[in-house]
């Protein structure tokens, strides 16, 4: 009988504990497990049964970095529940054709098990042979399966346990794929490609991507109350209000009453619950959008939203203890971020987070506002610094801008207000403004850097439930999916 999952353990612990079952593993080996091409291992006499209830919790960019920044801006006496899971590992992240992965080829070694190329969607690195991946293989064993994301659904990582597409880019044509692809539940963020601009770029237009979701027998659904009345069994496309990429908005920024990732992963347990069983990937894929922006207010609350979700998956597996289980990773890191910066040596206050109101990306949209609009001065500018993000407020001296920081400012509004247009990108080339305010307060707060992209940083591996014990040590992304798939059960799954 698996133990009942309690309240989390300090970061530190958990962090110590994965860093002595490496070394453990790395020293000892396991005498049951025997060797797999590609990194991954065998565990067959330690999977005697697969589990029937399987959630695979992507965060996009989210090292261990990510985790406890999160961890760090809850309320006092709150915590995370993913680090406590009572297994823990690591895997390496590098695609096949480059050391610094991006998101198609780290969610193709977690979808299929196999390296691919950089952009490259569950196809060999070749752009001829299509991998096959684990929502298919639990397909082909009668279960239901579900694809979530706060991003665009067809957006490089969520695509990838569904279409099998040459280039990341040809977002139409991987939307496209998703009415034959028998996923019988997608939710979160809208097919991006299926947006006019998009569309039009397309080699190929068949139609709108909603009407033909219709014809394949999907309810679409574009609210919280809709969702909540479909019938379990019944396929089902739901998503959000998003923006112009197809995303839900930045938690921080995200109105009470629309749905989170926490609503959809809870919709789609319900809709894909029986007693066949189901796989389900969800992905926090704002966490990847707030550290190329390196905004690590925005980025420590996507953490706690993608922590949300991962309770609801939690909440069922105390329902299914023997049943069910729970693997959370990453992708890639991205950004570099650092707790601890050469301006603040020992010092951090990453409660000063707290007075960032709302993300890069809404600020950078206001001073977009200001510019078309003209006529806004600097001091009325600084007067929005301090609303959104606190700076020169009187409200804490480690707030207040020193004079080389307000120059920094003025210089960057001032290129900012004379820039010409903006040549398009998530928050616009020509504003400089934005950067610099949320780069000062991640400076006071104590956070550093190292870069706007991924890196090639390992990333964690938690895991909960039936087959948990197969997740920990050190090894390739690709052995992950392997191993998941092990764990599953899952007929014709890699060995």
């Amino acid at each position: 009988m698996p133990k009942p999952f309690s309240g989390p353990p300090s970061f530190l612990f958990v962090l110590k504990r994965m860093l002595t079952l490496v070394l453990l593993i790395t020293s000892t080996g396991c005498s049951s497990e025997v060797s797999l091409n590609g990194g991954g291992q065998r565990f067959a006499s330690q999977a005697d049964s697969g589990a029937r209830y399987v959630f695979l919790f992507i965060g996009d960019g989210m090292g261990l970095a990510q985790v406890e920044l999160g961890r760090a801006l809850l309320a006092p006496g709150d915590s995370l529940s993913f680090p406590s899971f009572p297994v823990t590992g690591m895997i390496s992240t590098s695609a096949a054709d480059r050391y610094i992965t991006d998101s198609a080829a780290a969610g193709t070694a977690l979808a299929t098990g196999y390296a691919t190329s950089v952009g490259t969607v569950s196809m060999a690195a070749n752009h001829r042979d299509t991998l096959k991946t684990i929502v298919e293989m639990a397909e082909g064993d009668g279960r239901r399966t579900g694809v979530v994301s706060s991003v665009g659904i067809d957006n490089a990582t969520p695509a990838c346990f569904y279409a099998h597409e040459p280039l990341r880019g040809s977002l139409y044509a991987i939307a496209l794929q998703m009415a034959s692809s028998g996923v019988d539940y997608f939710g979160g963020g809208r097919p991006e490609g299926n947006f006019p601009h998009k569309r039009s770029r397309a080699v190929v237009d068949r139609g709108d991507i909603d009407s033909l979701m219709q014809l394949s027998g999907y309810s679409v659904v574009k609210n919280s109350a809709s969702l909540r009345a479909v019938m379990p069994g019944t396929p089902c496309i739901a998503s959000g209000p998003s923006d112009m990429f197809g995303a839900l908005p930045f938690d921080m920024d995200r109105p009470a009453r629309d749905a989170d990732l926490a609503l959809f992963t809870r919709e789609g347990i319900r809709l894909l619950d029986n007693s066949k069983g189901f796989f389900m990937m969800v992905e926090g894929g704002k966490i990847d959008w707030a550290c190329h922006a390196n905004d690590a207010a925005a980025a420590g609350r996507d953490v706690a939203a993608f922590d949300r979700a991962i309770r609801e998956a939690v909440a069922f597996y105390h329902r299914h203890p023997e049943e069910t289980l729970i693997v959370v990773t990453a992708d890639h890191e991205c950004g570099g971020l650092s707790l601890g910066n050469r301006d603040g040596a020992y010092d951090s206050r990453l409660e000063l987070l707290h007075y960032q109101t709302i993300s890069m990306e809404k600020l950078s949209g206001k001073v977009a506002a200001w510019k078309k609009a003209g006529g806004v001065s600097f001091l009325a500018a600084l007067d929005s610094v301090r609303v959104f993000a606190g700076l020169g407020a009187g409200a804490d001296s480690e707030l207040l801008l020193s004079r080389d920081e307000e120059r920094e400012l003025r210089d960057a509004f001032r290129a900012t207000m004379s820039a010409g247009a903006a040549r398009g990108g998530q928050y616009g080339a020509a504003d400089s403004f934005s950067p610099a305010v949320v780069g000062i307060l991640n400076r006071r707060a104590g956070v550093g850097w190292t870069s706007n992209v991924h890196t090639a940083v390992p990333v964690p591996v938690f895991a909960l439930g039936h087959n948990a014990h197969m997740f920990a040590g050190f090894y390739p992304n690709t052995a992950l999916a392997r191993r998941l798939m092990q764990a599953s059960g899952l007929p014709g799954s890699l060995r």
